[in-house]
Formats: C-alpha cells, structure tokens, sequence
C-alpha cells in the first residue's frame, strides 16, 4: 500500500476493491519517527504500479521495497481546502452499536491514510430517542467517536431530525421516534399537508414549533433537549475531537419545506414544480392571521391557485407562468413572502437554540440550504419557491437565510458541487446547477459565512472532481481567503473500487494544494496495519456497505 506524495496519483490499496481478482499482501508501518517533524513510511508494493509515486520503482518480478518521508503537521494544512467522508447511513445500528466494527475500523484506517481531515457522521433522532422522550442512547456514535479518533480523525456531527428512507422495506429506513409517529398518529395535523391532502411525515411541520405537542413538549424544545444532552455527553470531545456539529432543520437535513421527494431526486430534476406545504391547521391558522393583518381576509384560506399539478411546464399554470404568472402579483408576492419567512423563522428558532447551546464549546456549526436548480433559468423559479426560498429573476432569496446564519455564526452548508450544466441540460433544459451554485456562493461571500460543499452524486468522475475543484475555488479564491471545506458523501460499496478510490485520493491532494499527509495516528507507538489475501477475500469492506 503506497502513502500518497504531492506527486503520486497511485494510492490504491488492493484490500480495499472488492473487483480484484488477485490479491497482495501489504504491510504498513508508521514508525515513531527519530526527528519531531518527520515520520518515516516503509511499504511493499506491487511491480505492477505505475511508476512516478513519489520514488523510483524498477521493474521487478515481485514486491519492490518503497520508501517516503514526508513533512507532516497535527494541525490542519494551513493552504488549500480539508475533505470529509460522510459514513455510511446506518453506521449505527438499532442496538446502538456500530455495524460490522471491524471493517468500519479498517476503512477509518484508510481515510486516515488517505489524508481526509475527518467524517462526517449523521447522528439520527429516530435512533437515539427511539423509545421514549428523554430516553437517549449514544452508545454507538461514542464508540464510532472513539474509533475516528484514534486514527487522528476529526469529526463533524450531523443532528438529523428527519427520516431517512421510503419505508420499512428500504434497508436504510430510519423513521422518526416512535413515540413521536404516535403523537402524528393521534394529531396528524403535525405532518405537512399539501393541497391535495397529502401527508408527508419526514419531518413534524414547523408550523407548530412552539406549541406543546410532543409529550408536553414543542418540537424546539424536543430539539434543544436533544442538543443539550449530546453537548452533555460529549463535552469533552467538543472542539477537539468533535470539531463541527451541523444542525437538521427540515427534511433531509436541510432547511426547507418537504415539497418534493428526497427519495427520488432524479424525478425532481424531470421538470418536478413541488407542492405548497401550508394545509395543517397549524400553517393555515399562520396564513389566516397574517392575511388579516394586510386586510386580505381572502388570502388566508390556502395556498395559491392555479399551481398547477406535480410534474407540469410552468408554462402552462396560472402561478409560474413567466408573462401575467400571480407570482407576480400583490397576493403572489404576500403569500410568497409570509412563506419563506416561516421558514425563515424556523431556522431562526433552532440557531439560536443551538448558538446558546454550544456557545464555548469551540464547535463549527452549520445548517443546509437545499440544492433546488431545475428551474433556476426561468423567471418564477417555481421549484425553489415552494420549498421555502423566495428567489425569482427579480429577487434573491437566499440572502436572507445566508444572513440569519451570520448572526448566529453558522456556516452554510449545499449540494451538487459536483453537477454541470450541460450534462443537465441534457435532462432537463430549464436546469442550471452552477448558476444556482454561483448565486449561493455569493452571497455566502458576502455575508462573510463559512462554507461547506457536498456532492449529489456518489458516482464521481473525473469531470465531476475537476468541477468541484472549480466551484470550490470560485467561492474561496481571491484577496481574502474565504473558509472552505467539502463533505464527500458518502462513503458505499463503490467508493473502495480501485479506480473510484485512485480518483478520490487525487481529489483530495488538489483539495488541499498537496499538503495532504497529516500524522493523525499515535506515533509514539509502531502502529501496524496488516492485510492478507484471506481478509481481502472476506470482504469485509463490501459487506459494510452493500446496503448503503
């Protein structure tokens, strides 16, 4: 196995694929090193490299000896941008232990190696309060903490309040807390609703944030709890270990309204308009107050009409159509606005709960906008407006949200890094993933905020790093260097194939100006990591991930 120098594009290690035929013993030693800064690495690799990683390799007829040292530091590179691993889903199972522990021991390993700064792990409200109110079981998240740590890798934690999955038959299903989907049972007003009666539980309607429905409870205040004990439990590891802690705020983790499938992006970008999320008695009471308050007693009774079905041309509704739409209208432009700022009040809520929460902790936090871009070329955008963002060719609506993170600190966290336009335009014309992207970035720089990039798609090929990369240094190059950093999400049963992995490695040393090896294992101690043909063929590695 070859330790990555700022030449090599070579790193591959064989017990890693699950699609080698052959397999090669690998041994790897990270030996206390005689000098404070510099650490010595030995390794056997196969003939059949290619050469230029970082050494001379010769033509041989077995293993040729290899041998690098490399400048390290225990910091952070102080250039370029650090890379995290999102795990897998279901990392920690029911029974709040880690799932398959030896192989996420050996993967955390290979990150490590790799030279990513830490991963990101989604700690799920379904699991940890699954039985009860105030029943928390963090079990399994410390042990994984534990882990990360011990092969010097940071963490960032993910508090997910909404489900994961389509249902008890998806292998990922992670549903709310059950006694919370007995509460919706009993009031199914606390589900969103749209025009056509439809429920969506994913996450409980924040038009009853402050209302004591959860056990006497309102759901920021279940929130809170639940941030509070976690900074309890782990107060130690907060700002050393745990270094960032992103707060979920709607479905998908993201702050927005439930108005298109998370479970279905692809039908999304087919031309997916969304649906209004505002038909629980709870949002229509909001609307009704607030339309009395304009005088406009008629439009509080709903959301608008002539939205037209799910998947329809814009063109062809009464609401979006770009010439003579109502979008664009007074009662357009009331009910639009009384729409974004809930939700803007939402995450105005839940930030300051979690600023007074965490405040001296020394964790970065963040919330997620959603990446929303299949009709960001029209004027109405109508897509992005039912989600919650009041954006339109005459309008910016993430200013806001990027705003309200700036005043409590927050760095802004979004998707699709990876996408281009002309590959989408090839799905969808009305489509633009960069001028989304570059809109956002803009005014993250602006609001002077912190930034943090994610992939959609797992399926990254060079194209796509390279577009990462470029993103990435439109929002972070220039006179001031802004903060930034990418979350690869995530990591599945494909992201230790050989050539998937070889491009993840260079990704993650142009990422970071080459500056990518980090002694984050305990080099007081010779620390070996050993694999064998008959580990490899266990294949421990993939049956961690063949359900993610």
């Amino acid at each position: 196995m070859a330790i990555l120098s700022q030449s090599t594009t070579s790193f591959c290690p064989s017990f890693l694929s699950t699609r080698l035929t052959r397999f090669f013993p690998c041994h790897v030693t990270f030996c206390a090193p005689s000098l404070p800064n510099r650490l010595a690495v030995s390794s056997r690799l196969n003939s059949s490299q290619s050469p230029g990683a970082g050494g001379s390799l010769s033509p041989g007829n077995g293993d040729v000896p290899y041998e690098l040292h490399h400048r390290y530091s225990r910091q952070c590179c102080q250039s370029g941008s650090r890379v995290f691993v999102t795990l897998p889903v279901k990392s920690v199972g029911r029974d709040g232990r880690v799932v398959r522990l030896k192989a996420m021991m050996f993967s955390l390993k290979a990150l490590a190696a790799a030279g990513v700064e830490g991963v990101v792990v989604e700690i799920w409200w379904g699991l940890v309060e699954r039985n009860g109110p105030r029943v928390y079981d963090w079990r399994g998240y410390e042990e994984l903490f534990t882990m990360a740590n011990k092969f010097g890798l940071k963490v960032r934690v993910v508090l997910a309040f909404h489900q994961h999955g389509t249902g008890p038959d998806d292998p990922n299903w992670i549903p709310l807390p059950l006694w919370v989907l007995d509460e919706i049972q009993k009031d199914v007003e606390l589900a969103y609703c749209d025009r056509f009666g439809r429920r969506n539980i994913e996450y409980v309607s924040l038009g009853c944030d402050i209302l004591p429905v959860l056990c006497g409870r309102s759901p920021i205040q279940v929130y809170a709890d639940f941030m509070r004990d976690f900074r309890d439990n782990f107060r130690t590891l907060l700002g050393v270990i745990i270094t960032g802690v992103q707060i979920g705020m709607g479905p998908g983790g993201e702050l927005r309204y439930p108005s298109f499938s998370s479970q279905e992006p692809n039908l999304a970008w087919s031309r997916e308009l969304g649906e209004f999320q505002c038909y629980d008695k709870y949002m229509l009471a909001s609307l009704n107050a607030s339309a009395r308050n304009v005088g406009k007693r008629e439009w509080g009774n709903g959301g608008p009409v002539g939205a037209g079905s799910l998947i329809q041309n814009p063109e062809h509704t009464d609401f979006f159509k770009n010439d003579g739409g109502s979008w664009n209208t007074p009662y357009g432009e009331f009910f639009l606005e009384w729409y974004s700022d809930m939700l803007l009040l939402h995450g105005e809520r839940i930030c300051r709960e979690a600023e007074t929460i965490f405040r001296g902790t020394e964790v970065h936090m963040s919330a997620k906008l959603a990446s929303i871009h299949w009709h960001y070329i029209t004027q109405s955008h109508p897509s992005e407006l039912t989600a919650g963002y009041y954006n339109t060719f005459n309008r910016d609506g993430y200013l806001p949200f990027a705003r309200l993170f700036s005043k409590y600190g927050f760095s802004m966290c979004c998707s699709c890094f990876e996408m281009q336009d002309e590959k989408m335009k090839k799905i969808n014309p009305d489509g633009s993933p960069e001028g989304f992207l570059r809109q956002l970035l803009l005014v993250a720089r602006l609001c002077d905020i912190s930034l943090e990039g994610q992939n959609f798609s797992t399926n990254l090929d060079d194209g796509a790093f390279s577009q990462v990369l470029k993103m990435s240094r439109f929002y972070s190059d220039g006179i001031e260097k802004r903060p930034f950093s990418f979350n690869f999400v995530r990591m599945d049963k494909r992201f230790f194939e050989s050539q998937n992995w070889e491009r993840f490695t260079r990704f993650v040393r142009q990422m970071s100006d080459g500056n990518i090896f980090r002694a984050r294992l305990n080099v007081a101690s010779d620390v070996r990591l050993k694999t064998t043909a008959g580990m490899a063929e266990g294949g421990l590695l993939y049956h961690l991930y063949q359900h993610s």
